[in-house]
């Protein structure tokens, strides 16, 4: 390839990546766009576990891909045993928006410090994938259910 279409290759892509509006495959980013959608008292989603995106940090907002676990009408966010930077954010305001297909839920991350509700959420994470470290193995988890604001 000539060193000029490399370039403008190059700059398409990073245009293309500044245009998205929330994180790409593995990279953060910023605020999510879709229809505001009130939390439910119950989660019902069509699936109990898939990928969505999780928006932190309302002031400046910083979005990942992460995959949810809805578990008898409560829906997870879970980090495994590291302190992400999404964590950390939380951690400092746990209001938080998560978009689920094109419906974007305003919400607040609660910490769950139950040994029982982690044993519930432990059982289906770990049969998700033969990939799912089980949480009951972890001396500290990073786990929180999304409530109504």
């Amino acid at each position: 390839m000539r060193p000029t279409f490399q370039v403008l290759l190059l700059s398409a892509c990073l245009f293309t990546l500044a245009a998205c509006d929330g994180p790409f495959i593995l990279a953060a980013g910023g605020a999510l766009n879709g229809t505001i959608t009130e939390v439910p008292d119950r989660w019902d989603l069509d699936e109990d576990s898939a990928v969505a995106q999780l928006e932190t940090r309302p002031k400046e907002p910083y979005s990942i891909n992460f995959t949810y676990v809805q578990l008898e009408g409560r829906f997870y966010v879970y980090a495994g045993d590291t302190r992400t930077n999404w964590v950390n954010h939380i951690e400092l305001n746990p209001l938080v928006r998560v978009r689920v297909q094109d419906a974007i839920y305003p919400a607040r991350a609660v910490r769950v410090k139950s040994d029982e509700e982690l044993a519930e959420f432990a059982a289906v994470w770990a049969n998700l994938s033969v990939f799912q470290r089980d949480p009951m193995n972890f001396e500290e988890v990073w786990l929180y259910r999304l409530e109504e604001r």
